[in-house]
């Protein structure tokens, strides 16, 4: 991303990663962006599964909870049609509800079911691979310690797959009052979109009391999330600042904030938009470090540029790391007449 008025980024000095903090001073004001940044695959098939959903099917499309934490994302679908509700029971019978892409337990597809409404569920299929895992080895009888926070719609909904076999670790300092009925069968799951540092911090303190615990059988933390993180620990002690654009309640924004933190940055911030920067943050500051959380469109990030440019950081360099070209199919219930199916089962 170049905007006409800046001179084009290019990569950082040293390959993929960025240049020392001294040299960064050296070099006058400048902007670290990195990347990749902004949406990931599951966040871009929801999104578009939400505006497909209402120009196949016409307003209103209901989602139960926000379809990704992003503020100006579900302002943007509300200006189009898409009412978002808290629970199941708020939406009106016979009418087509979309689940976010955090996913949602069992007894929420239960509850839509006897609502009589068409559902349309865009989950994450990286979260549905979770699910899929707990439901497994809850079958398999083991105790599952689920490395999550508290609260978050996507530890909710894996919960809900089996709440009888499932435990939630909140960080390491949760692990001393973890319990288990069979120290030989026990696993560990985490939400897709924690700090990896924290996780394994979390799941270190868990094998020190559980040394049979066993691992999923693949990554639960989501390739982007780490992707992301590794771009702001690049960054390193070369940015004084780092700005985070993503919204509050989204986890893998707020973990970009901490381990830009970690990474020895001078300062970081989380911000929705270019609006919420403070200029005070700017005061002896050369090098900005610029990022987005998985759920925030470009968009804001020009905003956030330009706004930058203004004050004199002109110059934008690349810090790279990874390249990602993960794409996932839409919601096979968009194939399909949902109007006509939200019909028939009202009049059941």
């Amino acid at each position: 991303m170049t905007a006409t008025s800046r001179p084009s980024p290019a990569p950082a000095p040293g390959g993929d990663a960025a240049p020392s903090g001294d040299a960064a001073r050296r070099a006058g004001k400048r902007v670290l962006l990195a990347a990749p940044r902004g949406y990931c695959a599951g966040v871009d098939r929801a999104v578009i599964a939400v505006e497909k959903a209402l120009e196949q099917y016409g307003a209103p499309v209901y989602v139960r909870h926000e379809i990704v934490h992003n503020k100006y994302v579900v302002r943007t679908l509300e200006k189009k049609g898409a009412i978002f509700v808290e629970e199941t029971a708020e939406v009106p019978e016979g009418s087509i509800v979309m689940f976010s892409a955090h996913g949602v337990a069992p007894v929420v597809h239960e509850e839509a079911a006897q609502r009589r409404l068409a559902t349309i569920d865009a989950t994450c299929p990286l979260v549905t691979k979770v699910h899929k895992e707990a439901v497994r080895f809850a079958q398999e009888d083991y105790d599952i310690l689920l490395i999550g926070h508290d609260g978050h719609e996507e530890v909710i909904g894996t919960s809900g797959e089996a709440p009888d076999h499932i435990t939630l670790v909140d960080g390491p300092d949760d692990v001393a009052k973890v319990q288990v009925r069979d120290e030989s069968k026990v696993v560990w799951l985490s939400q897709t979109t924690l700090s990896v540092d924290e996780t394994m911090e979390t799941v270190g303190a868990l094998k020190e009391k559980f040394p049979q615990l066993i691992s999923p059988p693949s990554d639960d933390i989501c390739y982007a999330t780490q992707n992301r993180q590794i771009a702001v620990k690049q960054m390193g002690t070369a940015a004084d600042l780092v700005i985070v654009v993503g919204s509050k309640n989204s986890s893998n924004s707020v973990r970009l904030v901490e381990v830009a933190l970690g990474a020895g940055a001078g300062a970081s911030h989380l911000v929705d938009g270019a609006e919420e920067i403070d200029e005070a943050w700017l005061e002896g500051v050369s090098t900005v470090g610029l990022t987005s959380g998985a759920s925030v469109p470009e968009v804001l990030v020009e905003g956030v540029l330009e706004w930058l440019a203004q004050r004199g950081f002109e110059d934008v360099e690349i810090v790279k790391a990874a390249e990602e070209s993960i794409t996932f199919s839409l919601p096979k219930e968009l194939r399909r007449d949902l109007r006509a199916e939200a019909a028939a089962l009202a009049e059941k």
